[in-house]
């Protein structure tokens, strides 16, 4: 590995995002990648927005081959506190009264019972009415 193993905040590290001097949180370990942006497959974009934050997640979900991986060794320039990274919150939705789906249908059902018997009703004294005139 090419790092001393120093260990740095998260602030300190998050000092490091721009193209001239970008590091990377990933997995713990910090990795200083500012050489490798113009290589990235992905482009240097994917690894600035990454900056000043726990990159882990973002790593991950690409899905890095074993040589990528394997890649990073030559990056590494030390470990991070983990006690300065922010906790990831669990978003929980804003509260909603239930909406409860079968009320709408009793109320159609209850809505036909009235006016299935009116209209039968309605189609029977019309048929009566015009065959009694003709």
């Amino acid at each position: 590995m090419g790092g001393d193993g120093k260990v740095y905040t998260l602030s300190e590290v998050s000092e490091h995002n721009n193209a001239k001097d970008c590091w990377l949180v990933i997995s713990g370990k910090v990795y200083n990648v500012t050489k490798f942006l113009e290589d990235h497959p992905g482009g240097d974009e994917v690894l600035l927005s990454a900056t000043g934050k726990d990159a882990t997640d973002d790593f991950e979900d690409v899905g890095h081959s074993s040589s990528a991986r394997a890649m990073m060794d030559e990056f590494y320039v030390g470990d991070i506190d983990t006690e300065t990274i922010p906790s990831n919150t669990k978003y929980t939705p804003p509260k909603q009264p239930h909406y409860n789906q079968d009320k709408t249908s009793e109320f159609i059902v209850k809505l036909l019972q009235f006016l299935v018997p009116l209209i039968i009703l309605g189609v029977a004294l019309g048929i009566r009415f015009y065959t009694k005139s003709a």
